[in-house]
């Protein structure tokens, strides 16, 4: 398309994870619209995250960018490749780089590869999703060192408590936009068939109550935390069941076991790459699900989506998408989870009997939660969000000095994914607004 803007993301690489979610869902809201043509680096091929494997062809996101028509490159590293870039490495990224209007980088991670390369004066937009730029380690040195170059034209913070917490950290104030997260309104809603069919599948009674934790396997995310509110929860609730999906979580995760065994709680690992119990097996209380593709059918087959994080959150996307599908929030206080919980939620104490008996109050008041949450819908829909990305993409290449780069220019030694080379489904046709 003659005359748009060409837009590069680059990510560290595809796994499991909300903020590549959102990220993908900005990139297909906006490619081939508003004058804009979005394509992507991704600097592994591979990634081993949360004792899980994630080969990049196989992962949702990618599969969806690829078959919206996006070009994805990879400088091909390996799962555990950490050396430092090498000049070609730097070299094929300057090259793609002067093929680029605007550059985005999924959190900051990727700086340590951007302030290495000669940009030409391209402007840099870092999208940050977290609310702990100390525990960034040299990530976050990357993004000071971006910013004070000149690099870093603006930084899109996700929700108010990361605008905050990296203005207090030293990055410049005016560069920090907040665009709060929103989601598919479309496809996270209530549906009946997703409910009885999740809970089918489960051996789940169509009346029990159930919590689901969607998280990955990691330190933040305080899992011994949620098991040893899931004991107590269990032990008052005895017709209950819990359900835990992400990276990480099944019985091939070493930790996760640890955890369990530490809290006497017993699970059934009923993820994709696991082998189903014996037949007659009873089905067991505590569900592990792994990474799951179908997210908006396991938040409706709850009552209760749980957050349990001890730091680094900001705008979690459980919350809202578990929300929209009909289950009550219920989060410890990081981040905005507070704001975004409001009148639709609650908000607990980090101790076990404290969440065990806030789920319960919760299941309680599911009625009017939502009924709040059916007023309020259209206020997490990420309609409003992929706007706004659009707008400050715009406003950040027209303040920037343009130079024109040559088209054509082949990328040495990067390896080049696009829907030719492999066999992607086309895109979902959703279901209207309402009740399935």
């Amino acid at each position: 398309m003659n005359g748009s803007m060409r837009v590069l993301s680059i990510y560290e690489g595809f796994f499991s994870g909300g903020a590549r979610i959102l990220h993908s869902d900005v990139l297909t809201g906006l490619h081939g619209r508003r004058g804009q043509q979005h394509s992507l680096l991704s600097i592994h091929n591979e990634v081993r995250r949360e004792a899980t494997f994630q080969p990049m062809h196989e992962d949702a996101c990618y599969r969806r960018l690829a078959g919206q028509g996006l070009t994805v490159h990879t400088l091909g590293r390996g799962a555990d490749e950490r050396s430092p870039f090498t000049a070609g490495e730097i070299e094929r990224f300057s090259e793609l780089a002067a093929q680029t209007d605007v550059i985005l980088t999924l959190k900051e991670q990727p700086l340590g590869l951007v302030n290495r390369a000669d940009l030409q004066g391209r402007p840099v937009i870092a999208c940050l999703h977290r609310s702990d730029p100390e525990n960034q380690g040299s990530a976050f040195e990357d993004l000071r060192g971006a910013a004070f170059a000149g690099h870093l034209a603006a930084a899109v913070c996700c929700a108010e408590s990361t605008r905050d917490a990296y203005a207090a950290a030293g990055v410049p104030e005016e560069l920090l936009h907040v665009i709060p997260n929103g989601v598919d309104l479309r496809r996270f809603k209530p549906s009946r068939r997703n409910r009885a069919s999740v809970r089918g599948a489960l051996g789940i009674p169509a009346d029990a109550p159930v919590v689901v934790f969607a998280a990955r396997y990691d330190r933040m995310k305080n899992v011994p935390l949620f098991l040893a509110a899931a004991r107590e929860f269990l032990a008052l609730r005895p017709d209950a069941h819990v359900m835990l999906c992400g990276a990480g979580m099944t019985c091939a995760n070493p930790g996760l076991l640890a955890d369990l065994a530490a809290l006497g709680l017993a699970a059934v690992d009923q993820s994709a790459e696991q082998a189903r119990g014996p037949r007659g097996e009873p089905p067991g209380r505590v569900h592990l699900l792994g990474v799951r593709n179908d997210p908006e059918a396991i938040y409706a087959a709850a009552d209760v989506v749980a957050l349990t994080s001890a730091f680094g959150e900001a705008a979690p996307l459980c919350l809202i998408e578990g929300m929209l599908c009909g289950a009550v929030p219920v989060a410890t206080d990081v981040g905005d989870c507070a704001s975004i919980v409001a009148g639709h939620g609650l908000i607990a104490e980090p101790e076990p009997a404290a969440l065990a008996y806030a789920w319960i109050e919760a299941l309680g008041q599911h009625a009017h939660f939502f009924q709040a949450m059916t007023r309020n819908r259209y206020k997490f829909s990420r309609t409003r969000m992929i706007m706004a990305y659009g707008s400050l993409i715009r406003k950040t290449q027209r303040k920037s000095v343009r130079r024109p780069a040559p088209a054509g220019v082949p990328i040495k030694g990067s390896v080049t994914l696009t829907p030719a080379s492999l066999a992607v489904p086309p895109p979902v046709v959703l279901e209207p607004i309402g009740v399935a």
